[in-house]
């Protein structure tokens, strides 16, 4: 099935001392870079957050106004593209693959979305494939985007959740790289 990327990569990095999450770079390759590698295969590919170099050619957008949150980024990135499915990855998803994507898109079914848990068994809520009709339903809902939780604007939504995976595990801190 068609998917379009939307990469959040407009945080703050407080946890990790304000350094840019996107550019941290593991085995020889940033975040950021990992993150676009597994959705090599998105018909487009938007990344909410300031313009930085990437290894491959993509969209760029901000959340309006900048740092207002990842739901605000999310809407801002939506804005991009037309494929039914949308892939949403926050940038610091370093462990995440394109067989992991594949899986989230495969797996909506019936469903409003599909997403990634981490190895603890929590729920990403930025490492999910959502119906793009699903999505815009949630958004409108919602309202105004700024300073709005993910779990907030998908609450209404039927979401399939993926077994246990490191593939979903984020970095917050720099303890979570030796995990």
């Amino acid at each position: 099935m068609e998917f379009d990327a939307v990469v959040v990569a407009g945080g703050g990095s407080t946890r990790l001392g304000g350094v840019d999450k996107a550019l941290v770079v593991l085995e020889g390759m940033t975040f950021l870079d990992r993150v676009l590698h597994a959705v090599d295969r998105a018909a487009s590919t938007v990344v909410v957050g300031p313009v930085r170099e990437t290894y491959r050619a993509v969209e760029w957008t901000q959340e309006d106004p900048p740092g207002s949150g990842p739901v605000a980024g999310l809407a801002a990135g939506l804005a991009t593209g037309s494929a039914p499915v949308v892939v949403v990855l926050s940038c610091d998803l370093p462990w995440v693959t394109d067989q992991d994507i594949a899986r989230l898109v495969d797996s909506i079914g019936e469903h409003d979305g599909s997403g990634l848990r981490d190895s603890d068994g929590r729920d990403q809520w930025l490492a999910t494939a959502y119906r793009r009709s699903s999505l815009e339903h949630a958004l409108a809902e919602l309202g105004d985007p700024r300073d709005k939780s993910v779990r907030r604007l998908t609450a209404g939504l039927d979401l399939v959740w993926s077994d246990p995976t490191k593939s979903g595990d984020d970095v917050d801190t720099w303890a979570d790289l030796d995990g």
